[in-house]
């Protein structure tokens, strides 16, 4: 078996290898059935346990209210962009966006094309998204305020979430779900892909107040409807069976291995401190995000040159550190340190990018 690397991708990103060992244990004979977890109908008790346990564990650990729906969608969160506003601005009202990013503006575009009354409250494009803005107004009675928590591309997050009064909150935390503790009674929504911090591609946490169910109107179709969904617990058809065991199994290792959210926050915390620490006490890295709204999760950053970054990433990857490539829309440089990245895989690339620096500045 080739050795494991320290992976640093921004999603599909970094699963724990507890977890995908279990899954391999899974993948062949599941809970002793005599069959794969891929092979199990959706409709027996052994993968309904499976999803109600990641329901149950989603809920303790974010410390939801009972009533609060937990769905487990596909079409990634990019479809969600779409049936927020289609479920969720009803006639006769608009909904507020902020616009932090190339998600946000996506989110933004598809209520544009589906001709849905919003308004673009606050934007960071004016310094390509290098922040996150402050001085905004709210709407009064706003159908909802979307923002993204957490810019994967540009490295900025949210540090505190604005407080909206009556006005739901709707939130894409795809790459920050599970990594630090937040109030989630403001919300009304919250959704997230899981290919980040809570399992594989191809399934979509979404989390939903029992009130904004009562928006869902019934001109839309069947599956875009989350009322179809809730009354169904994420059954109404073939889910993505092994995603969700995955992503159990993810949810599992969070609150017995590591402790939980607030466990997890505090090494998150410990992970971004060391690596924007290095960044800051050089003038060789230079970072990419205003200091005050740094992302724990994904740590953006240039090197003097192009071709100095081209090398930075090629000489981490022989030396075992991967994904450290920014994105292609941005160049640069960028390390993701979702929970299952550890803290010895952060200190290997600080090390590197010591050694990196005396050789190359």
């Amino acid at each position: 078996m080739a050795s494991r690397i320290y992976n640093f991708n921004p999603g599909p990103a970094a699963l724990p290898l507890p977890v995908l060992e279990a899954a391999v244990e899974g993948f062949i004979d599941f809970k002793g059935s005599g069959m794969s977890v891929a092979e199990v109908s959706h409709r027996s008790a052994l993968f309904e346990d499976v999803l109600n346990d990641a329901v149950t564990r989603t809920k303790r650990m974010l410390k939801l209210p009972d009533d609060f729906m937990v769905l487990f969608l596909q079409g990634g969160a990019s479809l969600q962009f779409a049936m927020i506003p289609m479920n969720l601005i009803p006639p006769g009202t608009s909904a507020d966006y902020i616009n932090t990013g190339t998600w946000s503006t996506k989110a933004i575009k598809e209520a544009e094309i589906l001709k849905k009354p919003h308004t673009v409250i606050a934007s960071s494009k004016d310094r390509d998204f290098k922040y996150i803005p402050k001085d905004f107004s709210i709407t009064p009675h706003a159908a909802y305020l979307h923002i993204t928590s957490n810019n994967t591309i540009k490295g900025t997050q949210w540090q505190s979430f604005p407080e909206a009064g009556s006005v739901p909150l709707v939130s894409d935390m795809s790459s920050d779900i599970m990594s630090r503790v937040f109030d989630p009674k403001p919300f009304g929504l919250i959704y997230a892909g899981a290919q980040k911090n809570l399992g594989p591609a191809g399934v979509t946490l979404v989390i939903i107040r029992p009130d904004m169910l009562e928006r869902v109107p019934d001109d839309i179709p069947t599956m875009l409807r989350y009322t179809t969904h809730s009354e169904k617990n994420s059954l109404y058809n073939t889910p993505p069976c092994v995603a969700i065991y995955l992503v159990q199994l993810v949810l599992k290792w969070l609150e017995e291995t590591v402790g939980g959210v607030e466990a997890a926050e505090r090494m998150n915390r410990e992970k971004a401190g060391l690596l924007y620490k290095t960044i800051d006490q050089t003038g060789f890295y230079q970072g990419t995000a205003d200091v005050d709204s740094r992302s724990l999760m994904n740590v953006t950053f240039r090197l003097p040159s192009e071709d100095l970054e081209k090398k930075f990433v090629a000489e981490a990857q022989k030396q075992g550190m991967g994904g450290l490539k920014g994105h292609r829309s941005v160049g640069g440089c960028r390390a993701s340190l979702y929970n299952a990245v550890t803290l010895d895989a952060v200190r290997t690339l600080v090390s590197f990018m010591g050694d990196f620096e005396k050789k190359n500045g």
